[in-house]
Formats: C-alpha cells, structure tokens, sequence
C-alpha cells in the first residue's frame, strides 16, 4: 500500500514550460561552448533568399548543423561549397523551433592547401569535360581594339599599370568597371561586369572590342574569386575577345584557362591588347620607301624592256625608202 501511495505523489523535481526548458538547455549551450573551432566537411548546404547560408558540417560520425547569417557571409573570403574541408570558427546555440543545436559560423576557412587544391582540381575537371577551356572556341584578339574594357579595382597599381602601358604604346579608349578583386563579393562582381560590358546597348556607352579582367599578385585564398564557376563561365561567355592578367606569372587561375588569352601580368595585358605605335609609323614608313622603290624599280625595268623592243623594230626611214623610190619612177614615166 505504501508502494501505491508513493507513486501518487508528485515528485520533488522542478516543473518547467517547454520554453522554458528550452531556454534554459540555450543558456547552458552557449555558456559552454561561447566560441569553438570545428573541423569537417561541408554537406547539405543551400542559400535561401533570406541571404543567410544553412550548412551541415560532417564527419566519418556525427553531423553538425551550422548557419552563417547573411551579414557574415557577404564579407567572407571563402565561399564555402560542399565538400570542401573547412575549419569553422563560431559560438554555440540551440534553435528550439526544432529542439536541436547548432554552430553560427563567425568565419570558415579551408582546412589547409591541401584541401583548397583538391576542390580546385574537382572543379577544373568538371568545368574542363564541359568544353569551357577548349582551345577550338577562343577568339583571336583584335589587331587595334578602338575601346578597352578594363574589369578591375579602380584603385591601386594594377589600373595605374595597365593605362600607363597602353598610353606609352598605343593610346586607346579605356572604360573601367570598378570591381572588388578578393573577398566574397569578387566572383558576382566581375562576373557582372564581363557580362555587363557584352550587354551594352548600341547608342549608349561605346561597346568594347576588347576586355581585360585584372588583378595583382596573392594568395590561392586571394585569389580564389577567379576561380570561382560564375567568373569562369562568364569568361567563357563572352563575346567580346577576353584577356585575363590575374595575379604574378606562377599563378593561374581557372578564368585564365576560359580566357582567350592569358597575360602573365597586368602590364603584359595592356601589350597583348595594343602594338606600339612608333613601331606601327616605323613600319609604315619602311613599307611606303618599299612600295616607292618598287614603283621606280618596275618603271625602269619597262623603259629597258620598251628600249629593247624598239631596237629590233625597222627605223621609219628605212621603211619608208622603197616606197618613196617606188613613186619617183612612176612619177618618171608621166613626164611629157
């Protein structure tokens, strides 16, 4: 009996609301674990609208959930993807809508060279069996493009290179598209522009004949916009014939291999794009002293070959003989 009355009655236990149960499990996560260091594998990622980045982070045993807040993730300089082995640094907290936890990703890296050099790989291969680096589609580079379309930050020494060059060689027409060159907002950024300056409606802006798409030397991590899908289909898009001068000549990015050709500098862009124009004027000097000696060369050559000619032909005189004897006998035989 005293069994039966034990059960019956209430335990010395606290009794909490599901909030506030919930809440507390948040307060002791986050006290816990205020800021982590995870290493795994990105899986199951997606990009609402909202601009937030919701990812799994994963390895051979367990799986982690993580969110990068739209703030955040505009200014990384990783672009995360899945697959990618990266190093996650964040705070801890719950998300009781669904009564489990999670990390908010402060900032995410790859987890060494490794692991960077093997999603670069991946994606070259894939982007390579699509036909994008082909040689057969690359267009021939425009002997004097009148108009110069330059994707590029529009500040620092890049820029000041690239006009520098072309006003020593050739000074031409230059429209700049100011463009961010390392960060999460390079890849839509000069994507865009190379789209935008194919784009451009006749009347307006006068449409480039060539574009250079530039940026100075860096990091793989640096460097890593021009590597990204976006910017290599884009080149591989274009229209109008592309040059791409990213980073020193050891580098290479995948927008070099969609290119129509590759600079190994920025400099060596701006004279790939244009001839030297004193040469030109050299050459067309040298061609006009060519064209007139040839002229005097031939005129000569036809007043010999005339002169030659005319010395096997009969004088007029002597044509001229037998008939003039001819008519002074008949004229003979008509005296009286």
């Amino acid at each position: 009996m005293s069994d039966l009355l034990d059960d019956d009655m209430p335990g010395n236990a606290p009794e909490f609301t599901v909030s506030e149960l919930s809440g507390a499990v948040k307060r002791t996560v986050e006290g816990a674990f205020s800021r982590v260091r995870v290493r795994g594998e990105i899986g199951r990622l997606s990009r609402p609208r909202s601009g937030h980045v919701y990812l799994d982070l994963k390895d051979e045993r367990s799986v982690l959930a993580g969110v990068i807040w739209k703030g955040v993730a505009a200014k990384m300089a990783t672009r995360p993807e899945e697959g990618m082995e990266v190093i996650a640094t964040g705070r801890m907290t719950t998300f009781p809508g669904q009564s489990k936890y999670q990390l908010v990703i402060e900032e995410i890296r790859p987890a060494g060279m490794g692991a960077l050099m093997a999603m670069l790989e991946k994606r070259k291969a894939a982007l390579a069996g699509e036909g994008l680096f082909a040689e057969g589609r690359k267009q021939a580079l425009p002997f004097l493009p009148e108009v110069i379309g330059v994707v590029t930050s529009p500040s620092g020494a890049v820029i000041r290179d690239i006009l520098h060059r072309l006003r020593d060689r050739f000074p031409r027409k230059v429209l700049i598209w100011p463009v961010a060159v390392q960060g999460q907002a390079c890849a839509p950024e000069v994507a865009r522009a190379i789209r935008g300056f194919n784009a451009l409606p006749a009347g307006g802006l006068p449409r480039p004949d060539l574009l250079i798409v530039a940026r100075g030397g860096g990091s793989l991590e640096d460097l890593w916009g021009f590597n990204e899908e976006t910017v290599v289909r884009a080149a591989a898009e274009s229209a109008i014939p592309l040059i791409s001068a990213v980073g020193h000549e050891t580098d290479t990015t995948l927008i070099d291999l969609a290119a129509d050709k590759r600079a190994p500098t920025p400099t060596a862009a701006a004279e790939l794009a244009v001839p030297v124009r004193l040469d030109l004027l050299a050459w067309v000097d040298q061609q006009g002293g060519r064209l007139s000696h040839a002229a005097t060369q031939a005129l000569r050559l036809r007043r010999q070959r005339l002169g030659d000619v005319s010395r096997g032909l009969p004088r007029v005189e002597t044509l001229l003989e037998a008939p003039r004897q001819r008519l002074d006998w008949l004229g003979a035989g008509l005296d009286p």
